[in-house]
């Protein structure tokens, strides 16, 4: 049930200048920039009594402020002990390295057991967070690093860095063919038009860009370090089948295994066992939502990508071992 709120304030005069978004948000903590924006859209703000639907309004200071607020009250989500890596914490903020084979955020087919639900058990005051202090999130078989705000003011700030691509996010892959450069996928991304659980390329979607560069190349697969200027659904494993370079072990995008020409039957047996995505989220950099100072953090690969990657050096030596009896 949604509650009503009636929230009053004056500009302050330091506030000359700034965006009636961002000042409100600055006015009324307790509350994202996001929503205080729908308010905005929804004509139930008021500036000296007057209704404005322009987000970007210049304040002057000194402005009496109202807002006719409607809250929607978010989904009690039950507390799970699920355990979380954890990397980093302080009171603002968590950074976990998610494991595969766990959901992010409650949703069709996976109503619990999932992150959320362990970083409800964890820190139990997150509940009064949006979503949990979820400000991006990790395909369920795609591994590594997450930022999790732990208070409100710190979430409105992370959504703003994450929507001014001031958030570094960077990948490591393993695709399948050789790939001989490096480059930038530029292409919009929509929800797929027949498969709903799909995501494509597609000219009406959202901008999606990807950058790539080559760590390694194997006999028919390339090791890729990739980084984000966008997060859109899938987007990595989209923009890479788009350049007919799947990665490995893709369920949605990968298509049907080929074994690679010349390769061992032990090899092509790795190929098949490996059932996910080879995509790990190895580092984050952002400025701290609260203090401002750069932050960063790696994670190393996991032992199913390492022991894929380590097949793959073993595979491409014995076929240059037997192209060099040709």
């Amino acid at each position: 049930m949604a509650q009503h709120q009636h929230l009053t304030g004056t500009v302050n005069e330091s506030q000359l200048g700034q965006r009636l978004d961002q000042t409100l948000a600055e006015m009324f903590p307790d509350y994202s920039r996001s929503r205080i924006k729908a308010w905005i859209f929804d004509g139930r703000v008021r500036v000296n009594g007057r209704v404005t639907a322009v987000p970007k309004e210049k304040m002057f200071g000194g402005e009496f402020v109202e807002i006719q607020a409607i809250i929607e009250e978010e989904p009690r989500w039950e507390a799970q002990a699920i355990p979380l890596n954890i990397v980093y914490e302080d009171d603002d903020i968590l950074v976990i390295n998610k494991p595969r084979d766990l959901v992010v955020h409650p949703g069709a087919g996976n109503a619990d057991g999932t992150v959320l639900n362990a970083f409800l058990h964890y820190f139990p005051p997150i509940v009064d967070v949006p979503r949990a202090g979820i400000v991006h999130r990790l395909d369920k078989d795609t591994t590594g690093l997450m930022v999790v705000a732990k208070t409100v003011p710190a979430q409105t700030r992370l959504v703003e860095s994450l929507q001014t691509r001031e958030i570094t996010r960077e990948y490591e892959a393993v695709a399948i063919g050789t790939m001989t450069a490096g480059g930038t996928v530029e292409q919009p991304i929509a929800r797929h038009s027949t498969k709903r659980t799909h995501m494509a390329v597609h000219p009406m979607g959202k901008p999606a860009v990807t950058h790539y560069r080559i760590m390694e190349h194997f006999h028919a697969h390339t090791r890729l370090r990739l980084r984000l200027e966008t997060g859109r659904t899938h987007q990595i494993r989209v923009h890479m089948a788009h350049i007919n370079h799947p990665l490995v072990g893709d369920p949605l995008y990968g298509g049907r295994p080929r074994p690679p020409k010349g390769a061992s039957e032990a090899f092509n047996e790795v190929l098949r066992r490996f059932d996910r995505q080879a995509l790990h989220a190895t580092l984050l950099r952002l400025y701290h939502p609260i203090t401002s100072i750069e932050m960063e953090w790696h994670a190393p690969l996991p032992q199913d990508m390492v022991a894929l990657i380590a097949a793959l050096k073993e595979d491409t030596e014995l076929f240059k071992e037997s192209m060099d009896w040709l």
